[in-house]
């Protein structure tokens, strides 16, 4: 009988331990299959969203992305996309560009004739300069002994330089040389002429300017004068330059020179 309730009582105790045992691992065996998937699930999204990253980024490289915009996007005219201020500005810059192109602005530039003598006699009186229109350049104007003639009405800019020097190395150079000049006081004046033709062709002082030098016969002397303006001419009109002591002028091209363009009407 005493075995009996020992054993009974080591069955009771054994059943408790069970139990107790039972309920120590139980959060252990309930928590495998709620946050396994869980996790699972955020490393599967974690994925899937890494991926789609990849493949847009992808898709924006290759410009797939943008022609499905442009294809889906509802279409408009260039002048809805853009201002009409810009097309017009546009326009006309590619009018003026043909413009210009195509005729270009009337203009001239004619350097000096080398080859031109200009004589000591009657030094006080002024002369018209002649210039070399084979090595200038004439577009849309003429020229004819000495002068610019305007084939198109409109306003221009007129310019003009010329350069005087003296120089006479020796006194005994040439046997049959001029008598010399007195240098004392030599008056270098540079003009500008415009003879309009509404005015019968009447020659009217466009610009004026020079100086008196005294210079040195026996050393080498050289004095320039330049001037430029606007003014507006019609067809018909001429343009010419006249100088004193003409005889003293610089033959080089690059001192002495002539010439108008156009800047508009």
């Amino acid at each position: 009988m005493a075995a009996t309730h020992s054993e009974y009582r080591g069955y009771l105790r054994n059943t408790v331990d069970i139990e107790a045992g039972q309920h120590r691992l139980h959060p252990v065996q309930s928590s495998e299959p709620t946050y396994r998937p869980l996790l699972f699930g955020t490393l599967t999204i974690m994925g899937l969203l890494q991926v789609a990253s990849s493949v847009a980024i992808l898709l924006h490289l290759t410009g797939y992305l943008q022609e499905v915009d442009l294809s889906t996007a509802p279409r408009r005219s260039i002048e809805e996309v853009q201002p009409e201020p810009v097309l017009d500005a546009l326009r006309d810059t590619r009018k003026s560009k043909r413009c210009k192109t195509k005729e270009g602005l009337p203009s001239a530039h004619l350097p000096i004739r080398a080859q031109h003598e200009y004589s000591k006699k009657g030094e006080p009186k002024t002369l018209t300069i002649e210039w070399n229109e084979e090595h200038g350049y004439l577009h849309r104007m003429d020229y004819q002994k000495g002068k610019l003639l305007v084939q198109d009405s409109g306003l221009y800019y007129v310019y003009a330089k010329t350069c005087f020097r003296y120089y006479r190395p020796r006194e005994d150079s040439s046997p049959a040389e001029d008598p010399p000049v007195d240098l004392s006081n030599t008056q270098l004046i540079q003009y500008v002429y415009h003879e309009s033709i509404k005015q019968n062709s009447k020659s009217v002082t466009l610009m004026k300017t020079g100086s008196t030098m005294r210079w040195n016969s026996t050393s080498y002397n050289m004095y320039c004068a330049q001037q430029g303006r606007g003014i507006h001419l019609e067809v018909g009109d001429t343009l010419f330059v006249n100088v004193s002591n003409a005889w003293m002028l610089d033959r080089d091209g690059e001192g002495t020179y002539f010439g108008a363009i156009k800047l508009g009407n």
